[in-house]
């Protein structure tokens, strides 16, 4: 719901913008002002309001709108140039998503061996008078079940739990940042280039501006995952667990196993699943060519050339 329902609402626009040129009462009409000024209302709202979200979901959210003044600004300008870079955006924008939420389910996963201790002393004993305190510190999160990291204030101090994990979000945060050489930089590059040579000098201005703003609130969340101690300690609960299983193929036991807290760990799917967008978000300008001829051609389709 957070990646394809946009890009499916994208295409039909580009193909709108593309194919309609005149309004049902055979008016000339053009979509170029309406574009914009739609792309200059997400770049502002996404900004300014995401500023003061403390809800990691809603952080995506707002920062989605911000996006979506840069594809907007990149449809509006209608030329080959400016399509290629709108179906870069879409491409990037998306696989850069897709991570960060897979991100934080992983996240969230892999705290489910740790107690939220909040401002409480790191003791065992502390912790077993303190459930009450964790409770209420819980009461606000109605999702917890299904969603254990809904505040960024829940992140604080990750990388000391899981660093790989921490560094994938923190580059993802930095490839929505814009900050070179990450895949999200090229892409907001290609959108202000397209932009800048067909004079709407205005709106990139506005865009950088906002671009360098939006990059304040997610700097916010990489300082609470590596400059803050965690508010985390492992469930004392689990410390001594210990159970006997059995691996077993068409009905047959195979293999008698112990599994021990060190056993529990993320699918391999979905860690795989990470490090690969991480790392094509992170090496991008060694491997340009794949993406960016994607990109070319479905522009060259688009415009039937």
């Amino acid at each position: 719901m957070a990646i394809i329902a946009k890009i499916s609402i994208f295409i039909f626009l580009l193909e709108l913008v593309h194919y309609t040129s005149k309004s049902m009462i055979d008016v000339n009409f053009s979509w170029t002002m309406s574009l914009l000024f739609s792309s200059l209302l997400s770049l502002l709202i996404g900004t300014i309001v995401g500023l003061t979200q403390s809800r990691i979901k809603r952080l995506y959210a707002f920062s989605t709108i911000s996006h979506v003044g840069f594809i907007l600004l990149g449809l509006s300008i209608h030329t080959v140039e400016s399509t290629q870079a709108f179906m870069f955006y879409l491409i990037q924008y998306s696989i850069s998503n897709l991570n960060a939420f897979m991100v934080i389910i992983a996240i969230g996963y892999s705290l489910y061996c740790y107690t939220y201790k909040g401002n409480s002393v790191d003791t065992d004993d502390t912790l077993k008078d303190n459930n009450t305190e964790i409770k209420d510190n819980n009461d606000n999160l109605h999702d917890i079940n299904n969603s254990p990291i809904q505040l960024v204030d829940q992140l604080k101090g990750y990388y000391y739990i899981n660093p790989l994990l921490a560094i994938s979000l923190a580059i993802t945060l930095f490839s929505f940042a814009g900050i070179p050489p990450l895949i999200g930089f090229f892409a907001k590059q290609m959108i202000l280039s397209a932009a800048i040579d067909n004079g709407y000098i205005f709106m990139s201005l506005v865009a950088i501006l906002t671009s360098v703003i939006s990059a304040v609130y997610y700097l916010a969340v990489v300082k609470q995952i590596f400059f803050y101690k965690p508010d985390y300690v492992f469930n004392y609960q689990l410390k001594d667990f210990n159970a006997e299983g059995l691996i077993s193929e068409k009905n047959v036991i195979v293999e008698n196993v112990n599994i021990k807290i060190k056993n529990i760990v993320l699918s391999t799917s979905l860690s795989i699943s990470i490090a690969i967008i991480t790392l094509v978000m992170s090496l991008f300008m060694f491997i340009p060519d794949e993406m960016m001829s994607m990109a070319n051609i479905l522009a060259l389709i688009l415009f039937n050339i």
